[in-house]
């Protein structure tokens, strides 16, 4: 495709990952390739926020209940996320802005991420050496990374065994970061408590995807960034690169804009 439109000059992606653009084959063609990082970064922290007090409080569960008139009957007691620790898989712009809301709820945050600057990280938030460090100290692990050959199935059984018992995963990145068979095994034999997912592959899930079956699964269809806040300014800042590059120029978020 990328061949063939011999005018274009540009690929503004709306929103920060590029993992579905071909940028070796963009830079061959003098296109330039940017994205809009940070500026849905708070939508995505607070909804991997959401998801994890949904899977906690098992929310799905008591709406149920209600609904069913089971009021009496459902089993309303669960544990409160204070003083438990968050483990952070990746911690880009996303799971700084994750980690400031959990500390504020009284959690303990943990990071694995090979490349972050410990300098950026906020008081209190700590990193550890290996990803089997950080799903041994978590009691919830969230991801945060971008999808990479490095970071692609990442996340397999070895990793999930290693949560606390009632451990809980939350994706909000991409769903290639965690092996999905492996989840699905994690969940049916109790090695989690629960897991809240808004990325799949590929989207959207098959009726009859692995996780389907779960009650202990809340699932949102890949909407972490869809705020009204954040769809407006990454459309803003979109649209603002292709301008750049029309009046001559190389937006400061271009992914290869040091080779033009």
């Amino acid at each position: 495709m990328i061949k063939r439109a011999s005018n274009l000059e540009i690929i503004s992606k709306h929103g920060v990952g590029v993992d579905n653009i071909d940028i070796n084959a963009a830079t061959e063609h003098n296109v330039v390739v940017s994205n809009t990082p940070g500026v849905n970064s708070r939508a995505v922290a607070e909804h991997a926020i959401t998801l994890l007090l949904t899977v906690r409080r098992r929310i799905r569960e008591a709406d149920a209940a209600v609904r069913s008139e089971r009021w009496d009957d459902h089993d309303v007691a669960t544990d409160q996320v204070l003083n438990d620790t968050l483990g952070l898989f990746g911690c880009g712009d996303i799971g700084i802005k994750v980690a400031n809301l959990v500390t504020g709820l009284g959690m303990d945050c943990i990071t694995y991420d090979p490349y972050i600057n410990e300098g950026d990280l906020p008081a209190g938030v700590s990193t550890v050496e290996t990803p089997e460090d950080l799903f041994d100290q978590a009691d919830a692990v969230s991801i945060h990374t971008p999808l990479t050959p490095e970071t692609r199935g990442a996340v397999g059984a070895d990793e999930l065994a290693r949560l606390a018992p009632e451990g809980i995963l939350i994706n909000t990145a991409r769903a290639e970061v965690v092996n999905q068979d492996a989840l699905a095994v994690a969940l049916e034999d109790n090695t989690l408590m629960g897991a809240g997912i808004d990325v799949f592959s590929p989207e959207p899930p098959a009726t009859d995807h692995p996780l389907m079956e779960f009650d202990n699964v809340v699932m949102t269809p890949h909407v972490g960034a869809q705020t009204t806040e954040a769809l407006r300014d990454a459309s803003l800042e979109a649209a603002e690169n292709v301008r750049t590059v029309y009046e001559g120029g190389i937006p400061e978020t271009a992914i290869n804009g040091d080779t033009f």
